[in-house]
């Protein structure tokens, strides 16, 4: 439960939190926010005060219906931003969420510790090669199809079944060749409905099996404010409490919004394993 981080070793049997900083104008929550150099930075140093131990920076929206980001674009709003991070937090480990291969290399040329890809490998056949190359942590992503169509793609016959042999099939590439830190994401919200979620969520345990470590992306997202009849804005609660259900469950990494609240439910939780023992 360590991945390689630079030559640190991160221990991951306690979990971590990864915050959250999206630089795009399209995003369901925090579209806008941080489009500007000041705030960014500003952003950052508050997760890393907060307790974050990674920073998450993406620059194309995933979220359902998203417009395509040219791959141009997405360099533009990235790569800037990327460099004067790293060069005002020098120890940050800064994942960067991007499904394009010629992307992750760049930034992990000016600094990025690793690579969170939504497709799990599948949208660029030279994801996997680049990782082995570049040699850093791979987070790879369960969904199906893309943010344009991947909500009409949530047909499954036995939803937990098809999400670990998805993750059993993309670890094996990825143990071909020769990577060794690779972190899991089953997708809440990717190409799956609201019933879904939470099926995966109840289940999540099960996942425990594939022994690799666990994110778990929940923060603020529709399974909650949708059932809470509510908005992103107002589901800061309800992502504290599935975030308990999650760790609960096997999550070692909780990629989130607010990282303060993040940090508190895993001081609980581990609380509550230090009781039981």
């Amino acid at each position: 439960m360590t991945i390689n981080c630079r030559g640190k070793l991160i221990d991951l049997s306690t979990p971590k939190v990864m915050g959250i900083l999206n630089l795009t104008p399209d995003s369901f929550y925090d579209g806008k926010r941080y489009d500007q150099e000041n705030r960014v930075l500003q952003q950052v140093d508050r997760m890393l005060s907060e307790g974050a131990t990674f920073i998450d920076i993406g620059a194309y929206s995933s979220r359902p219906g998203a417009d395509f980001v040219s791959e141009d674009e997405e360099k533009k709003r990235l790569l800037p931003l990327l460099e004067e991070i790293v060069r005002s937090f020098p120890k940050a480990l800064i994942s960067v969420d991007t499904f394009r291969a010629s992307i992750a290399q760049e930034a992990v040329i000016r600094g990025a510790t690793f690579i969170n890809d939504i497709s799990g490998g599948h949208r660029d056949i030279n994801m996997l090669p680049t990782i082995k190359a570049l040699r850093v942590p791979y987070i790879m992503m369960h969904m199906r199809g893309d943010s344009q169509i991947m909500q009409q793609l949530t047909q499954y016959d036995h939803l937990i079944f098809e999400v670990v042999d998805y993750f059993a099939q993309q670890l094996a590439k990825a143990r071909a060749l020769g990577i060794n830190d690779v972190i899991i994401d089953p997708g809440f919200g990717f190409a799956k409905t609201t019933t879904q979620n939470y099926l995966l969520l109840s289940k999540l345990d099960q996942l425990q099996l594939l022994e690799q470590p666990m994110l778990v992306g929940l923060s603020r997202k529709s399974m909650i404010y949708k059932t809470l009849d509510s908005i992103p804005a107002q589901a800061l609660n309800g992502t504290t409490a599935l975030h308990m259900l999650a760790l609960q469950k096997g999550a070692t990494i909780l990629r989130v919004h607010d990282v303060k609240e993040a940090v508190e439910c895993i001081q609980l939780v581990n609380s509550l394993t230090a009781d039981s023992t």
